[in-house]
């Protein structure tokens, strides 16, 4: 298996998979999962060119769906609620479309996808030089501001980080797998079969999720589609992770 897995909560417990977006890791569900679905077992890999996963191309989305089905595969899961976010959610739109028959429901956390070409192509550029941080503390306070949370930076730093050979610090990703990522995204949103049930969770202070993409889903999906804005920024697990909890929970838990 090329991915590296974080598991959280009892073995026994309904497993549910959990995507990472661009730049991140598994890590990240922690709080989530520790604090707010503790019953669940909250299955989270670092996606490809991510945290202890290979680096190795390629990194398109069909090769990071391709990943997840031989986790599924792996772990022997037939068939599992899965949560994207982000680029993570971009994922999880492919693994339904190959093969929907594994995924029992489906909800996507401000989802990265049909994004605009000119961003895409600007922000890809930015990362051909990463951010880095002198040290670790000028990390976490990038990141308490950007994030809106001091306590969602602790599953982030120190484990999404590695020092450079000059003694500066930058996150633990690959840079040509991102500059791809940034591409991918801009590609047209790949949509669930029709009888998917789907959670959509759109970060009102972000501009991720465009409304064509909602009336998409909608005019696919029916009644299969609930969404619920949440008005924070894009990282709507860690700045709001007790809401995001609560409706992930009503999601999972609902007949």
């Amino acid at each position: 298996m090329t991915l590296h897995v974080h598991e959280f909560g009892p073995a026994d417990g309904r497993p549910v998979v959990f995507l990472h977006g661009l730049s991140g890791h598994g890590g990240r569900w922690r709080l989530l999962a520790e604090r707010e679905l503790a019953d669940f077992r909250v299955i989270a890999p670092d996606l490809r060119g991510h945290g202890d996963s290979t680096r190795l191309p390629p990194w398109h989305l069909e090769q990071h769906a391709a990943d997840v089905i031989d986790l599924l595969d792996a772990l022997e899961l037939d068939r599992v609620p899965l949560v994207g976010h982000s680029y993570g959610g971009a994922t999880a739109l492919h693994v339904t479309a190959r093969a929907p028959e594994r995924v029992a429901r489906l909800a996507l956390l401000d989802p990265a996808t049909g994004l605009s070409p000119v961003t895409c192509e600007e922000i890809a550029l930015e990362e051909l030089v990463p951010d880095t941080w002198p040290d670790l503390d000028a990390a976490r306070a990038t990141f308490a501001e950007t994030w809106h949370t001091t306590e969602g930076v602790d599953v982030e730093v120190p484990a999404n980080f590695v020092q450079m050979s000059d003694g500066r610090w930058r996150r633990r990703y690959s840079t040509p797998m991102a500059v791809t990522a940034w591409s991918e995204m801009s590609r047209r949103p790949m949509l669930p079969p029709r009888g998917t049930r789907t959670l959509l969770v759109p970060a009102t202070k972000a501009d991720f999720v465009a409304p064509e993409l909602v009336a998409a889903l909608r005019d696919r999906l029916g009644a299969d589609l609930t969404v619920r804005e949440i008005d924070c920024g894009h990282a709507v697990y860690l700045e709001r992770p007790a809401e995001v909890g609560a409706l992930l929970r009503g999601f999972l838990c609902e007949a």
